[in-house]
């Protein structure tokens, strides 16, 4: 069987350094057979970002189907576990609600909304910087101007069974109209700024991250892993953000591990290669979640653990990455459903709406089965703090 699928790349400004996203149209979510599929993982692993519009109809049964696709082996588990978004000192708590028919997704947005999918009265809270950033934009320009709310994959980041998922699903079920756009500013001092749709979801690209590293940044980033903190989520929920959204500021305001929702698990503390090696393409694309690192453990042995340090290291090699031309923001429309390869790009919410701007969206993604391949795939690339 021959899939008729269409794939186009997404058209960038030549001023552009984004180099990936794709759309994809001429195929039924319901009814996917296995070639439409395979065209699909192809176009993913190749584009990273694919983009599926008029999908309104798309139900969250199907919404999952597709995106368990990509790793039939896992569990189905939602990405971060239960800890995570159960626990009220969580960062996730507030922004997530599970639809009790198909618990693997998830409902976020913003504004109230009377009924959907078996949830009632919904009040939804898009996150604002505000509530996570050391400083923020001034209350009086909060309409006209943003910021990157947090850099970030989708994981877990703890737990011995909850490899990072491969791909993350959204789909917009309705979004303010209108068309008002925001500024969104990085405020640390270069001068970036980036003009966006109001609530786009930002997307960069980890290869183009790695390529532009030198070659001596290189070579740290193949042989270096990265430790998360035990329940990141919780453990940051006190400490703040940098102002354009790439990790946190040491303030020491992390919490101790006596404060974390139960005795901390050796064996499910996660260390991971700084770099994953895309399984299509064989790229290395630099995917650190930059909020939760906690440890760097270099090639040679040796351990970086001042936190301080640690932060400064991933951020210098991370920011070139966000620059204003290396974003990809994403200009929602209602039935837009967009797939990302959640091991090959990192994501930020962004905006500010409105009280009376009301948004819904449903979000789906598996903690995967195997944890991701490194540079060299037969090493270990998943290993204990003990180790």
């Amino acid at each position: 069987m021959t899939s008729k699928i269409r794939v186009e790349p997404l058209v960038s400004p030549d001023s552009s350094g984004v180099d990936f996203g794709a759309s994809v149209s001429n195929v039924d979510i319901e009814h996917l057979n296995d070639a439409d599929f395979a065209a699909i993982r192809e176009a993913l692993f190749t584009h990273q970002v694919l983009v599926f519009k008029n999908q309104a109809h798309v139900t969250p049964k199907a919404q999952y189907e597709l995106t368990h696709r990509f790793d039939p082996a896992a569990a189905s588990k939602y990405g971060h576990g239960d800890t995570a978004t159960a626990s009220k000192r969580s960062i996730l708590h507030p922004d997530l609600r599970t639809i009790p028919h198909q618990p693997q997704v998830q409902v976020i947005g913003h504004g109230r909304v009377e009924a959907y999918e078996g949830l009632r009265d919904l009040r939804l809270r898009h996150p604002h910087h505000r509530t996570f950033h050391a400083t923020a934009v001034p209350d009086h320009e909060d309409h006209d101007f943003t910021r990157f709310y947090r850099w970030h994959i989708d994981a877990a980041l703890y737990g011995a069974d909850l490899a990072p998922p491969v791909v993350t699903t959204l789909l917009a079920v309705k979004v303010p109209g209108g068309g008002r756009r925001q500024t969104c500013r990085y405020d640390d001092g270069s001068g970036d700024s980036l003009d966006v749709p109001l609530g786009t979801t930002a997307f960069v690209s980890g290869a183009a991250m790695y390529d532009a590293l030198s070659e001596a940044d290189k070579e740290f980033a193949r042989t270096t892993r990265v430790e998360y903190a035990p329940h990141p989520y919780v453990w940051m929920s006190t400490a703040r953000s940098r102002s354009d959204g790439l990790g946190l500021v040491s303030e020491g305001r992390e919490l101790g591990v006596e404060d974390l929702p139960t005795p901390v698990e050796e064996n499910a503390i996660q260390i991971l290669p700084m770099c994953w090696r895309n399984p299509a393409t064989g790229r290395l694309a630099l995917q650190v979640h930059p909020s939760a690192v906690r440890r760097l453990h270099l090639g040679d042995g040796s351990v970086i653990d001042d936190l301080e340090r640690v932060r400064g290291i991933v951020h210098r090699l991370q920011r070139p990455g966000i620059a204003p031309r290396r974003v990809y923001t994403h200009d929602w429309r209602e039935g837009d459903l967009v797939l990302f390869h959640n091991r090959g790009v990192l994501h930020s919410v962004v905006g500010a709406f409105a009280e009376d701007e009301v948004r819904l969206f449903r979000q789906c993604n598996i903690a995967g089965s195997h944890f991701p391949e490194g540079p060299l795939v037969t090493e270990q690339v998943a290993v204990t703090a003990s180790t």
